[in-house]
């Protein structure tokens, strides 16, 4: 799948699969959140909500959704890291990322999440350019993942995207299982369970945006409203749920979602 090339219009860019043959779901997650009893709902039986103030799955009903599309940006061979960022400025973004079974909710851990995006002027790593702005180009920066622990949550230190012609504020995002870590620090092998993209709050984008680095962007920015991709689904559609770290938009933020795949 991939996204209109830059010198064409990616808005509008669609998945090029209208029947996902595999099943994803993504389901908000909050510091404090209600969590599920599966077998006792599936069996009918009465079971009262219990609360959980880990980053696990944290909604009643497990919510489906597509895939959606992996952009022309993806690059193999990515590291497997915890801290992306290689010194790119930008507001702090501290992501955490569940993966839970979409049939038990049962989170699952040594999956590898990956993620990529462009920096606070839109350019990607690998294509630095493409936005406009001249920059130093490493091929790596902005992009990485990890394997999830023992509760199947995916901890990666990145920055606030910024943004590119004709698209939203987002980050791509891959889970894969079965995995092979590499002695360059990167992965081979195992199964791509899902390809999906995160979103982001439109007031928390705009105070964002209007700060430096952000504000040296010279493109328009494209709002999730108008967005080709984003379907204004919320969390089920990849819509983050962002805490401040502070009082300002530079202190940064966390972000947390769950991601549910089928197996």
């Amino acid at each position: 799948m991939t996204d209109t090339p830059m010198n064409e219009t990616p808005m509008n860019e669609t998945p090029t699969r209208d029947t996902i043959a595999r099943r994803t779901v993504l389901v908000a997650t909050g510091a404090t959140a209600v969590t599920l009893a599966v077998g006792a709902a599936a069996s009918g039986t009465s079971t009262a909500p219990t609360t959980d103030t880990a980053p696990v799955a944290a909604a009643a009903v497990c919510t489906l959704t597509k895939e959606m599309t992996e952009g022309p940006y993806y690059l193999d061979g990515q590291y497997v890291r915890a801290d992306i960022t290689e010194g790119k400025t930008g507001f702090p973004l501290k992501l955490a990322l569940t993966v839970v079974d979409d049939d038990t909710c049962a989170t699952i851990s040594n999956a590898l999440v990956e993620i990529w995006h462009c920096d606070a002027l839109g350019e990607y790593s690998g294509y630095v350019g493409n936005n406009g702005h001249n920059e130093p180009d490493s091929g790596t920066f902005l992009r990485g993942g990890v394997l999830t622990d023992s509760g199947g949550v995916a901890r990666i230190t990145t920055v606030y995207p910024g943004w590119y012609r004709g698209r939203c504020v987002h980050i791509h995002v891959k889970v894969h299982v079965g995995v092979t870590l590499t002695a360059d620090g990167s992965f081979t092998g195992g199964t791509e369970l899902h390809t999906g993209q995160l979103f982001f709050d439109e007031t928390v984008t705009a105070k964002v945006g209007a700060l430096s680095p952000y504000s040296a962007n010279t493109v328009t920015r494209t709002t999730l409203a108008q967005d080709g991709i984003y379907d204004d689904g919320g969390a089920a559609s990849g819509l983050l749920t962002l805490t401040a770290l502070g009082s300002s938009p530079s202190a940064g933020y966390s972000g947390t979602l769950t991601l549910g795949v089928e197996r």
